[in-house]
């Protein structure tokens, strides 16, 4: 749930609120500091390879970022913590925090795809036979789709390297995040269906969103201005 207030932004005295924005690790961290600078929001300490801090101010003193992991960047926003985020369109779609999508940035391209042993036979979804085995980290994700075919299957939820399940026999299938495909390649795997397309979304809290006095919304259309298009309602 979101809670009825935001946390109070940090402020200094006779100072504007300070903005708190979530920033995932990782793969989208780089990209993710590139668009808040656009914005007029410097958070290139993150980048520093002697960085240990998890939160750091902007070098304007405006906003602050949280280092955080990706699954944990809707969460942050959702309770109000971090007024705006950047996260994988697959964390939303898995976890579905109530957060505001506001612009697709673009980067961070991968899909979420079913994917067999290469000497399976399987070349289709559809063609996996009723309640296989299928592991994977985003089993919500899984269900869904597996859902809305009329396939029922056995999920294992993995937190590790899914591409063991078919490997290993413990599962005949896995969905999984697939960006160039080598990891599939290079383990016997192919990938035979899409879920659905994955890019970086910036994100914000509703509420905050509602209540902002113009700050906010000034950076949403900088970061909308040099990202890939505005997230439709």
């Amino acid at each position: 749930m979101i809670a009825e207030r935001p946390e109070p932004p940090m402020t200094d005295a006779g100072a504007a609120p300070v903005i708190t924005v979530a920033l995932a690790k990782g793969a989208l961290l780089r990209n993710s500091v590139a668009r808040f600078a656009a914005a007029g929001l410097d958070f290139s300490s993150l980048l520093e390879a002697d960085n240990r801090q998890l939160m750091v101010p902007s070098a304007c003193g405006r906003a602050r970022a949280l280092l955080v992991r990706n699954a944990d960047v809707p969460v942050y926003v959702a309770y109000g913590q971090a007024q705006l985020g950047v996260v994988g369109y697959d964390v939303l779609r898995e976890h579905r925090q109530p957060v505001a999508q506001l612009v697709d940035l673009g980067f961070g391209g991968c899909r979420m795809a079913v994917a067999v042993k290469a000497s399976s036979g399987y070349r289709r979804a559809l063609d996996l036979p009723a309640h296989c085995r299928v592991a994977s980290k985003f089993t919500r994700s899984a269900q869904d789709y597996f859902d809305a075919l009329d396939l029922p299957v056995e999920l294992i939820h993995l937190a590790g390297s899914v591409e063991l399940g078919p490997i290993t026999g413990i599962s005949e299938a896995i969905v999984d995040l697939v960006a160039t495909g080598r990891t599939l390649e290079e383990n016997g795997l192919i990938a035979i269906e899409d879920l659905f397309h994955s890019t970086a979304r910036l994100v914000g809290h509703p509420l905050s969103l509602r209540l902002d006095g113009g700050p906010l919304q000034a950076i949403v259309e900088r970061i909308g201005s040099v990202g890939r298009r505005p997230v439709l309602s």
